[in-house]
């Protein structure tokens, strides 16, 4: 039977199944907010009522600038249920590139939460294509947007009932852009089938696991590639949702945990390591309802996973993936082979990338583009192809061909390696591998041993100029709650890696600057360090 795998179905099933089961939003004034999939649903069938009356059609692309809340979440399924699509903002870019995205969008809507509006203020006179604001709260406040209504005038008095189109699961019902590190960003479409069967893989046992007997906490920001598609699972298989919108600090998110029996949790490693020193400060707060964590965005310290299983017993898995592969790729779940391990071995495999999940197919070449042999050791470029993995950029030819191969795999931009288990260790990243002596050395690696010592916060490494080996590691440390020299560190660093991969230099900071996807900011840090030049001895 030719069933179109598109987002209509899979919210139908949350809204047969588990009509009451809830979604609960911590609101900006820290009030909670309590609804179920059939609320959700009503109010989902009344946006797409609203988009009609607009004049929105086939194809249109709708905004938000927005967190993560019951709203986005209607969001993410009324435009692409109807035929149109969401672009995810992330409003932590820079103007320019913020400018740049909507109208490369070609955005005919923008849905914006109240804390963002002098964002979008900012920038609306360079929006070209925006005919309509609607911010996502009761009223309107008092801005310089126009024509401006809020979301719940924008529903209101429309059908509870839609009678959804005939969609083709090949048709666009997702946008997101890449951080534009290196230029302009990236956009990259998802369609309903790549959604759809991202879902199910984010709900397989081997991957996140989620189902309907979990409650899930998404402090992943719901515009960073679908939420890691989070929502989406969660509402495929009827999961508990708890959503926390601004409220994303150490305390907020143990309070919602310890309150709403959460047992599944996603973020970037940052959030974990401000958890870990919050719980620390404050023994009585209990997150004993965790089950697992997802830890993505960048690796997060072998240390750090170890905390969490002997301190808190809430086990952390690596997720690796791009805004590109929807985003997920590999998890570091472990092969039943390894389970009865030495621990040393099995937190050795934890820390890397993980296994590919099913469906999703890597390789790693070399310059050359030779496959490379699968003996853990052996780098290479990190290639991958999926049904959910983007073939193309938005309106980007140039970069196009340079990062999509003829015979169909995405060009990661990722270093990496292969064992005979299959298990990707992300070395670094094509921009980040500190090439010494026409050898190539882990800021990765690096970092994570950095911050596995006791007085270290937070670690980031960086190549600089050199006048014998062309580059070298110059690292950025922030200290917790000791103090450690640069001889002490490198002693550390010594006992796990050659003299020649150590930092020839150390600089002590208060902080260390990140991206709008919180990432360590090695270019900004590039760009603070490019008038250095290390001496031919360290």
């Amino acid at each position: 039977m030719d069933v179109q795998l598109t987002l209509d179905e899979l919210l139908a099933r949350a809204v047969d199944l588990f009509p009451d089961r809830e979604i609960v939003t911590k609101q900006s004034d820290g009030e909670i907010h309590r609804y179920t999939y059939h609320d959700a649903y009503e109010r989902t069938c009344q946006l797409a009522h609203a988009l009609d009356e607009l004049g929105l059609e086939s194809g249109d692309r709708v905004a938000t600038v927005a967190l993560n809340h019951y709203r986005h979440l209607e969001l993410y399924f009324a435009p692409p249920c109807s035929g149109r699509s969401i672009h995810m903002c992330n409003m932590r870019l820079p103007d320019e590139h913020f400018q740049y995205i909507v109208n490369d969008a070609a955005d005919r809507v923008v849905f914006v939460d109240p804390a963002f509006l002098e964002k979008v203020e900012d920038n609306a006179e360079a929006f070209e294509t925006v005919e309509q604001y609607v911010v996502l709260a009761d009223d309107v406040p008092d801005t310089s947007l126009s024509p401006a209504t809020s979301y719940e005038a924008f529903i209101d008095g429309h059908p509870t009932e839609y009678d959804w189109p005939d969609i083709e699961e090949d048709d666009e019902c997702g946008m997101c852009y890449t951080s534009g590190t290196t230029g302009k960003p990236k956009g990259v479409t998802y369609s309903h089938r790549g959604v759809y069967l991202h879902s199910l893989m984010s709900g397989h046992t081997d991957t996140n696991g989620i189902s309907q007997r979990d409650t899930v906490l998404p402090v992943v920001p719901m515009f960073h590639a679908n939420g890691w598609g989070v929502p989406y699972a969660a509402t495929f298989v009827g999961a508990k949702q708890v959503l926390p919108g601004v409220h994303t600090d150490p305390g907020s998110v143990a309070e919602l945990i310890d309150d709403e029996g959460v047992t599944m949790s996603a973020a970037v490693p940052t959030i974990w390591l401000e958890m870990a020193e919050y719980l620390d400060e404050n023994p009585d707060v209990d997150i004993s309802n965790i089950d697992r964590l997802t830890v993505g965005g960048s690796a997060p310290p072998e240390s750090l996973i170890r905390r969490y299983d002997e301190d808190y017993d809430a086990p952390i898995i690596q997720g690796w993936g791009m805004t590109e592969t929807s985003p997920l790729g590999t998890m570091s779940t472990l092969r039943k082979e390894l389970t009865e391990r030495d621990p040393e071995e099995r937190y050795a495999y934890r820390a890397t990338a993980g296994l590919p999940v099913p469906g999703f197919r890597t390789r790693i070449v070399d310059e050359d583009g030779e496959e490379v042999p699968a003996d853990g050791e052996t780098m290479g470029e990190l290639q991958v192809r999926a049904p959910w993995v983007a073939d193309s950029y938005h309106n980007r030819p140039a970069a196009n061909r340079t990062s999509f191969t003829e015979d169909g795999w995405l060009r990661t931009g990722d270093i990496a390696t292969c064992d005979g288990q299959g298990y990707v260790d992300i070395v670094d990243r094509t921009k980040d591998v500190i090439k010494s002596g026409g050898e190539w050395i882990s800021s990765v690696e690096l970092e994570n041993e950095l911050m596995a010592h006791d007085a270290v916060a937070e670690a980031t490494v960086v190549g600089v100029a050199h006048e014998k080996y062309q580059e070298r590691p110059l690292a950025f440390v922030v200290f917790g709650t000791g103090e450690a020299s640069a001889d002490e560190l490198r002693e550390h660093l010594g006992e796990r890696f050659p003299d020649w991969w150590l930092p020839d230099a150390f600089e002590f900071v208060d902080g260390i600057p990140r991206t709008s996807t919180g990432k360590f900011d090695k270019m900004a840090l590039r760009e603070r360090a490019e008038d250095v030049v290390l001496d031919a001895e360290p």
